[in-house]
């Protein structure tokens, strides 16, 4: 499989920030990866219009929190920063659509909401980044958190696709303990 990535890093990126994550090669290897990795396993949701696609292709922009306020303002009428807007083709594509390439629609995400839930939870901004891209591409793919089992679904797999993604299985969200907001994203 081969991915058309459009890649906005226009930033605001700092002089600290590593220069892979502004790199398109970087994000496709990473998406590429984890797309295959969910299409192996059928006990895992994802399109079949994707799994059986010779090319996908999907919009990464990094951006600020006055432009992702004003985006999430427009589609999501929530006039606030938040991390990670995710903008689904897939939803919209009528009947079927070629699948030699699958658009699959765009992610956007804050870098300045990025930093600072990096800071919170203590880890970098490349694993925040990678975590947040993976939550959009997860949307982009057909999932969602309408409630508490859905979203501990969601963030268990997306720690296993940024751990490698091996032997992906979501485990019984009963056993897990979460406080996150099902309606943050």
């Amino acid at each position: 499989m081969e991915l058309d990535l459009a890649l906005d890093a226009a930033g605001p990126w700092s002089p600290e920030d590593p220069s892979s994550l502004i790199e398109t090669q970087t994000w496709q290897i990473t998406l590429v990866d984890w797309i295959q990795t969910i299409c192996a396993d059928p006990s895992l949701p994802c399109p079949a219009l994707v799994c059986q696609a010779d090319e996908v292709s999907l919009g990464l922009r990094f951006t600020d929190d006055a432009t992702i306020t004003a985006l999430n303002s427009t589609w999501r009428q929530r006039n606030q920063a938040t991390d990670v807007l995710s903008f689904a083709a897939l939803e919209e594509a009528p009947g079927l659509p070629d699948v030699s390439c699958v658009e699959l629609g765009d992610i956007v995400i804050s870098l300045d909401t990025a930093r600072r839930q990096a800071s919170e939870h203590g880890h970098n901004l490349t694993r925040e980044l990678r975590w947040l891209v993976s939550h959009g591409l997860l949307h982009l793919l057909g999932w969602d958190h309408p409630d508490e089992e859905s979203l501990v679904a969601m963030l268990q797999l997306q720690e296993q696709l940024l751990d490698g993604g091996s032997n992906v299985r979501i485990r019984d969200p009963h056993s897990v303990d979460t406080t996150v907001d099902v309606n943050a994203h």
